[in-house]
């Protein structure tokens, strides 16, 4: 194997590569990055069994060829090279690395021990990819990190025509984004419960290249399939999480008995300034009244902290109280200038909403967060 590269498109294509790769392989393989070379182009790769990362360069090809090397560090050097074209080159059992006058020898891993890629799935469609992007970190927030309960883990992604709702929960709060898409079958469907980090990772990544993102899905009984995604040269796939999400849609309320309008960024400030005397998890205690809104907390030592500020209100006077990460996390995925709040009761959830200028609600997106009671 011998190439020469540009540096900028060898380390973004590395960096994004060895990213998904583990922390703590299973066999040490598993660490590397595969680098092959076939038909003028270099595939750089990773697969851990659970998520496959890979992504295609045009280079200037002297012979083909592949060479597995230690990702992160491949990702540490490549990004450190000057901007100069890299000439890279398999010699016995190391990899050399010429940028300018730099140069890296690396050892190499035997490559017939990595395991195969797996194929792409069938393909069910393909969604605008900036929008995706932004759907995927509105719902990704709310799900749970929790290993032990590795249903919470997930994103669902659920198909029904042109129509693609994703929804995420961690008990405590739960996130769903409905957007329309292009599928292959119009009357098509299907559901996955997809890792929330590969998801939102590979999202992120793949938002910014503009374009269409297209969708893969392998048919089959939940859990045992695996799904895809695509954009311009890169591609990944997952395997999807076991189990089902309970109905979790049943928690949002089909009234409410209140309703609050609140500019998102003064309540963002705020709530970041009376948070400073709470402790880790303390709530905020949110007062609604015709007036405005006073948001208050209190922490040890009899500190506390208490700041009013505008809002629109209607119904009976309420106080609720959030966890202030919950709240704040809520309001950074709205993407809106207007936070909607829908109260029925201060003990039962209330359901954040994106709010237009002209006193609307922006459909498309509702966040349900759980209050905290208080104690009498």
């Amino acid at each position: 194997m011998k190439l020469r590269v540009e540096r900028d498109a060898l380390a973004d294509a590395v960096a994004w590569t060895a990213k998904s790769l583990p922390s703590r392989p299973s066999v040490p393989v598993l660490a590397g990055v595969m680098l092959r070379v076939t038909d003028g182009a270099l595939h750089v790769s990773g697969f851990d069994y659970e998520v496959s990362s890979q992504v295609s360069i045009d280079v200037h090809a002297d012979a083909d060829g592949a060479a597995l090397v230690s990702g992160r560090l491949l990702a540490e050097i490549t990004k450190a090279l000057p901007a100069k074209p890299v000439d890279i080159a398999a010699v016995g059992s190391h990899l050399e690395l010429v940028c300018g006058s730099a140069r890296f020898t690396l050892p190499t891993m035997p490559v017939e021990d990595y395991p195969t890629l797996p194929t792409m799935p069938a393909t069910a469609g393909t969604v605008d990819a900036a929008q995706f992007a932004a759907a995927v970190a509105q719902v990704a927030t709310a799900a749970g990190r929790d290993d032990t309960l590795p249903m919470l883990t997930g994103v669902r992604m659920e198909l029904d025509g042109s129509t693609l709702t994703m929804l995420a929960t961690d008990r405590y709060r739960l996130a769903v984004r409905e957007m329309q898409w292009r599928p292959d079958e119009p009357d098509g469907r299907g559901h996955a419960l997809v890792p929330a980090k590969t998801l939102a990772d590979t999202a992120k990544t793949l938002g910014p290249l503009g374009g269409d993102v297209t969708i893969a899905l392998a048919r089959g009984a939940a859990g045992e399939g695996m799904i895809g995604f695509a954009a311009g040269t890169r591609r990944t796939t997952s395997r999807l999480l076991d189990g089902e999400l309970p109905n979790v849609r049943s928690l949002f309320p089909d009234a409410h008995a209140a309703q609050a309008r609140v500019a998102v960024p003064a309540l963002v400030e705020v709530v970041r300034r009376v948070s400073l005397v709470a402790e880790r998890a303390t709530p905020v205690r949110l007062t609604f009244a015709e007036d405005g809104l006073v948001v208050e907390a209190g922490g040890t030592e009899e500190a506390r902290a208490s700041e009013a500020m505008d809002a629109t209100f209607a119904g009976d006077q309420m106080m609720i109280a959030f966890n202030p990460q919950y709240l704040l996390d809520g309001l950074a995925a709205l993407d809106a200038p207007i936070a909607v709040f829908s109260f029925v009761d201060p003990i039962k959830p209330a359901v954040l909403s994106p709010g237009s200028e002209d006193g609307g609600i922006v459909p498309g997106y509702r966040y349900l967060i759980m209050p905290i009671r208080l104690g009498r």
